[in-house]
């Protein structure tokens, strides 16, 4: 299936001859596309005469950046001090089991993604994660497996 490249051209139209406005690019490519596609951006390179290298140093340096599509739903656990100590090991665990995936990676069914992340600045509600825009703390395993649970069922 051919990437829709139309809703590209609008963002490069208002920041592609703007100096030092790659990131921004790549923020709007992303928020379109859900990650970075490789045909946009090759298309960003085109019409910014960045080199593609340029572009992917840049993708790949900055972790907010994606290059792989992830599932509707993103996890994101955090690995900070605090969760740690509050056995975020033991939940990682869990949803690898639950899910069949781990850190990085995204279910075949294409619902879930994982991401470990060092910090979600919600140490009070230690083990936490984030999925999509909702956090979910004081995280045990029986409580991870029934969110992963109405979560898949919301989605059928």
């Amino acid at each position: 299936m051919k990437l829709d490249l139309k809703p590209l051209e609008a963002v490069l139209a208002e920041y592609a001859t703007t100096k030092g406005s790659l990131i921004t690019i790549l923020q709007n490519t992303q928020e379109l596309y859900g990650y970075l596609p490789e045909e946009a951006i090759k298309l960003i390179s085109e019409r910014t005469s960045i080199p593609e290298s340029e572009i992917m140093g840049v993708a790949t340096f900055y972790t907010q950046f994606r290059l792989e599509p992830v599932g509707k739903y993103l996890i994101m656990l955090c690995q900070g001090t605090a969760c740690h100590v509050n056995s975020s090991e033991l939940i990682l665990q869990t949803i690898k089991d639950e899910l069949g995936i781990d850190d990085g990676e995204t279910t075949k069914d294409g619902l879930f993604s994982l991401e470990c992340v060092a910090c979600l600045g919600c140490c009070s509600l230690s083990p936490v994660m984030m999925i999509n825009e909702n956090t979910y703390g004081s995280l045990t395993p029986d409580k991870t497996k029934k969110i992963l649970k109405e979560l898949r069922e919301a989605a059928q």
